[in-house]
């Protein structure tokens, strides 16, 4: 699963790396969507590229909510469904069944750019987090769908996928990654004109893993007594315990 991101860019990098303005009907700052991580569970707000305005940057709240659901309860929400994940990730092998993610599969798509993000990594029971990004440190876009509440919320998901052979090594017990597109397919991502099966070959192309790399990190990412959303969490971390693995 994905619940652990890194945006690192300002918004004018992102502008710039994704050919896409800031929505005007927000404040977006330079640096409001800038974090080292974003821990899903805390559900605060991140860009993404909305299928219906593909070229805005344009806030949403990390964690997705039926669209009958107001969201001003998204609190309650979370919390009723936090089993489940609390909306953060969709699986993609269930994007056009699950009565949540089926009403955003053809029309509610959206590119959610990051530049690397957290995975565990199990090993003699004691897990440990490892930091996944691109090997030349570029953003690139994850595969999500969003929705918007009769009151006005944005809530939306990351897709997740069965995860490849380079993944799943590092997130060994789950064995999933989440989807990430193609640079010379975003846009085609958020083509309105696709339909299911263009939609899942997409999908397919979302497991490549030839531009990544992986490293451990400090055990910091899970404490919630400590601010982990600082530049040392990017950092490697030697673990005696993993020097043969990777």
């Amino acid at each position: 699963m994905c619940y652990h991101t890194s945006q690192t860019r300002t918004t004018s990098q992102l502008e710039t790396r994704f050919k896409a303005k800031r929505d005007p009907a927000f404040e977006i700052g330079e640096r409001d969507f800038t974090f080292y991580h974003s821990n899903g569970f805390a559900h605060q707000n991140l860009l993404m590229i909305p299928q219906e305005a593909a070229t805005l940057l344009s806030p949403a709240m990390w964690g997705i909510i039926p669209e009958d659901r107001l969201g001003i309860t998204h609190k309650q929400y979370y919390k009723e469904s936090i089993r489940f994940g609390s909306g953060l990730n969709a699986r993609s092998e269930k994007l056009f069944d699950h009565f949540i993610y089926k009403h955003a599969a053809l029309s509610r798509r959206c590119l959610v750019p990051v530049d690397g993000f957290f995975e565990p990594h199990e090993h003699q029971k004691k897990k440990f987090p490892f930091y996944i990004h691109r090997k030349d440190r570029e953003s690139f876009a994850i595969a999500g769908i969003y929705n918007r509440s009769r009151d006005g919320y944005v809530t939306m998901a990351l897709l997740t996928t069965e995860a490849s052979p380079f993944f799943a090594r590092i997130h060994n017990v789950k064995k999933r990654q989440p989807v990430i597109i193609p640079t010379s397919l975003e846009k085609e991502w958020l083509n309105p004109q696709l339909d299911a099966g263009a939609v899942h070959a997409l999908l397919r192309e979302g497991r490549r893993d030839d531009p990544f790399q992986a490293y451990p990190v400090s055990k910091d990412l899970y404490r919630t007594a400590v601010d982990s959303n600082r530049e040392e969490i990017l950092m490697e971390k030697k673990y005696p315990d993993l020097d043969t693995l990777f």
